[in-house]
């Protein structure tokens, strides 16, 4: 173990101490928002995205080593492992080198060569292959038997054994793998009769390019159009000939007849069988490489979108817009909860505007609302126009929101339990509300998958993905805490420590006693523990309660600093909080101890200086410009406002309030070289673009932020 906290600090460059500690602390169950905020003098203050390397490079070595096992094992049943080749295999850290070596010990299928050993030709090709001078006829007749009777059967045998050696041969394996790292082409090429249905990925129809500089969107792209049949990819090494004569210098060592038969089989080798391996082991890398570099795009995306600015906890008339089917309206109170819904149609073909007016002031007035939220789909803009244009007995603001997964989640198994007796337009127009008043709590109830961000995630590794998103989730959710009496089971679900089953207790619990007054009072939770109880309770929040730490991201095991600090300033716990002057007298050098350190009083401080404060950014309304409806209504070098809605590897996508999204490609975000685009825009931005050009025939619009003050 300590073996693996070594080469782990070498690869994440992290010093030994700190990975020994956070993996020490990984292994006693502690969660990674846990750790990286409230264990800070134990990891020496590593944020969230360390630990979670450090633990995925712990799982990864930990399965390299059960693999190492598994070929120690194997080897040692056939009886050949010698002291030296066990060595070298537990001194072996990379899959490639580690199956090379296991390569000529791997139970095999019956191969042309292992047909050839049956009849008995291995000690002519050891023969031939080691006295390459000679010529083989001189002990060709010592190999003919029942099953070999011609020297094309001694030879051809002879020669399937010998390639066989060549693809095992770990320098040649070597050698192939370095020339196609700097000559790899990936290629695609149109299948015949594809033209019509394959019409989008016709960038890839006839397309070629070096692998080490093709981007993970492109190589996804052609791996989709080729699963989609429309294409066929391959992976080639330019320069072959210089290969196989590297490789020929290296095995051939002399210039008789037996010297021809391993040339043969050199050519044989390397077209039959390392060829084919390696072409495979380079598309699967670069598939797991772009796999994640997509991954990762998405998990910033995601966090990005989840951090989105919350409205709070206001009284909400939601829209989900529509033409013929009219506009489902839903009123929410502060805590998202459905107070009414009923449909109006204020566009064609029924336009009764005027009812629909009447109905939405009728609304506003009884149920108080105090702002509005349109779903961005179709008849947005012709909403939102119709909802600005009315005159209510308040000031209303009014908000656009996306509308992406909420389908999804309108007909999913947790809408239907918290919503039984409604129909899915009902849960839609509701699933938009709450993403107005706090995006965070409503976007954790839909696959990640579904909510419209990211590049290909259904054509990554589903497992990886899967585990990534998850980890994001809760990384943003503890981020931001819950308040543990309004928070809904889905959303507790991902509190650090807790689960499915303990949240739901938490509910159950919350219903049958009320409202949590103390964070104390969750260990009468059954099934909340001491260890569960010290991994959630920082992230769990209670507003109005008998401790005013329980509604800050103080963990209750540091409430006695914070008493004793209130103690020596001569002042009421409640008095501290919020306090700037009486907390400028704090000297917090006076409490550090074994146990708690700076980092910890730091944080402390902090969180008393803005106690429960919300470290998402305060929304802002925002408008897309009137004259602009559709594609038609653009012309090259107009500059209008839009939103950031996805960020890929080429670029960013914004909405302009029609149909088609923009883009906002690399070359045009700044005057520099942009290698990530995240760094320059964001998930929800408001911005000003420019219009650069619009191919109306493809729905195409390309974007510049060059140049334009924001």
């Amino acid at each position: 173990m300590t073996l693996f906290h070594n080469m782990i600090s070498t690869a994440l460059g992290i010093p030994v101490w700190q990975v020994e500690n956070t993996i020490k602390l990984l292994q006693e169950g502690a969660s990674i928002p846990f750790i990286s905020r409230y264990r800070k003098e134990a990891t020496g203050t590593l944020d969230e995205v360390q630990v979670e390397n450090i633990a995925l490079k712990q799982e990864e070595l930990t399965e390299i080593q059960k693999r190492k096992t598994t070929i120690l094992n194997t080897i040692e049943e056939q009886g050949v492992l010698t002291d030296a080749l066990r060595k070298r295999i537990e001194e072996t850290w990379e899959l490639p080198v580690l199956e090379d070596i296991y390569l000529p010990f791997r139970p095999k299928r019956r191969t042309r060569a292992e047909i050839a050993r049956e009849k008995g030709l291995e000690p002519l090709a050891t023969h031939i292959f080691l006295k390459q001078n000679e010529n083989y006829e001189m002990v060709l007749k010592n190999y003919f038997n029942e099953q070999v009777q011609s020297q094309e059967d001694a030879l051809n045998g002879a020669q399937d054994i010998i390639a066989e050696w060549v693809n095992e041969n770990e320098t040649v394996r070597n050698i192939t793998r370095q020339h196609f790292e700097r000559y790899a082409v990936i290629e695609s090429k149109l299948i015949k009769g594809k033209e019509t249905e394959g019409i989008k990925y016709q960038d890839y129809f006839e397309f070629s390019e070096p692998l080490k500089r093709c981007a993970s969107y492109r190589l996804l792209a052609m791996r989709r159009a080729e699963a989609e049949k429309i294409v066929r990819v391959s992976i080639n090494a330019n320069y072959e000939d210089d290969l196989i004569d590297k490789v020929k210098r290296n095995l051939i060592k002399g210039s008789g007849t037996n010297s021809d038969i391993v040339e043969r089989a050199i050519d044989d080798g390397y077209k039959r069988l390392l060829k084919p391996t390696i072409e495979t082991e380079f598309a699967n890398f670069s598939k797991i490489n772009a796999d994640e570099d997509s991954i990762e795009l998405f998990k910033e995306n995601l966090r990005q979108l989840l951090l989105a600015s919350p409205l709070g906890q206001k009284r909400v008339l939601a829209i989900d817009p529509g033409f013929r089917t009219g506009c489902k309206v839903v009123c929410l109170d502060a805590q998202g909860n459905l107070l009414h819904n009923e449909n109006i149609f204020p566009h064609p073909p029924a336009m009764k505007k005027s009812e629909a007016a009447a109905k939405l002031r009728k609304m506003v007035e009884a149920y108080k609302i105090e702002a509005i939220a349109i779903g961005n789909g179709t008849a947005s803009r012709e909403t939102e126009q119709f909802v600005t244009s009315q005159s209510y007995d308040r000031e209303l603001q009014v908000f656009v929101v996306s509308e992406q997964g909420a389908s999804i989640y309108s007909a999913s198994k947790i809408a239907r339990e918290e919503f039984p007796h409604y129909d899915v337009t009902v849960r839609g127009a509701v699933s938009i509300g709450r993403r107005l008043i706090d995006p965070l709590a409503e976007l954790v109830k839909i696959d990640p998958k579904s909510i419209g961000v990211g590049q290909y995630q259904h054509d990554v590794d589903q497992t990886k993905l899967k585990k990534s998103l998850d980890q994001t989730v809760i990384n943003c959710v503890n981020k931001v805490g819950v308040d543990v009496n309004t928070a809904s089971t889905y959303l507790l679900t991902y509190i650090s420590g807790l689960g499915p089953q303990l949240a739901q207790n938490i509910v159950d619990y919350r219903s049958e006693n009320g409202p949590f007054t103390s964070r104390v009072e969750l260990k009468k939770v059954p099934r909340m523990g001491a260890k569960t109880f010290e991994q959630a309770a920082g992230f769990l929040r209670i507003r109005g309660g008998s401790n005013p730490l329980d509604n800050t991201a103080v963990h209750p095991e540091s409430y006695s600093v914070v008493q004793k600090m209130s103690k020596d300033l001569k002042c009421k716990l409640q008095d501290l909080i919020g306090n700037k002057e009486i907390q400028a007298q704090i000297d917090i050098n006076k409490y550090v101890t074994p146990e708690v350190g700076l980092p910890t009083l730091n944080d402390i401080v902090e969180e008393l200086k803005k106690p429960g404060r919300d470290p998402r950014k305060q929304i802002k309304v925002f408008q897309f410009d009137p004259n602009i409806r559709t594609i038609e209504d653009l012309r090259e070098g107009m500059i209008l406002p839009g939103i950031v809605g996805n960020i890929t590897n080429f670029g960013a996508f914004v909405d302009l309030g029609i149909k088609e999204n923009g883009l906002i490609h690399l070359s045009e975000m700044a005057d520099e070289f942009v290698s990530d685009p995240s760094k320059y825009v964001k998930i929800h931005q408001q911005l000003h673009v420019k219009i650069v050009s619009i191919d109306t025939s493809r729905k195409r619009i390309q974007l510049s932020i060059r140049n334009i003050e924001q």
